[in-house]
């Protein structure tokens, strides 16, 4: 389905260049050390901003991890159950806790990201860097997480009419 191969692929391009992010910070943090440690010049603003990008490499990689199955699941309930009725508890599961939590989690990170932007939020270390940047990462992860579970619930069910046809 075409919806679906748009999302997971939407997914797919956030999550491999939110990949990069790590390297950045992991670098910033070891420029930090060796100043630090080595020079005796710490740095003023690593601290903050490898915060604010572990913030992004984080809350961004959500549906990433989701497209990949890579989320804690509790399979003590279906890993017993037949296939049909595993994918039924599943679309359930979505239907009742992960979409509600989803629309919370859009709805006031959105408000979050707005408040602080409205606010010109910064940081309160010597350099003061604005927050509001990875605030609207996180409604943005919140949408990517979103539609990544409409393309999960979506291959439940096309998953299950599949086998209906062929058994």
């Amino acid at each position: 389905m075409v919806l679906i191969r748009l999302i997971d692929g939407l997914n797919e391009i956030v999550g491999k260049a939110v990949s990069y992010v790590a390297v950045i910070f992991a670098g910033m943090i070891i420029y930090d050390v060796v100043m630090r440690y080595g020079f005796n010049a710490p740095t003023l603003w690593a601290f903050d901003l490898t915060k604010m990008f572990f913030g992004f490499y984080f809350v961004l990689l959500g549906g990433y991890a989701l497209r990949h199955q890579a989320h804690v699941k509790v399979d003590l309930v279906t890993e017993n159950l037949p296939s049909r009725p595993r994918q039924i508890v599943e679309v359930l599961g979505y239907l009742i806790f992960f979409f509600p939590f989803c629309w919370v989690f859009v709805i006031k990170s959105w408000e979050f990201a707005l408040r602080s932007y409205a606010q010109g939020e910064t940081t309160y270390g010597a350099v003061q860097i604005p927050v509001y940047p990875v605030k609207i990462a996180m409604a943005v992860a919140a949408c990517l997480l979103a539609i990544q579970g409409v393309s999960e619930v979506l291959k439940l069910i096309f998953k299950q009419s599949e086998q209906r046809h062929v058994g």
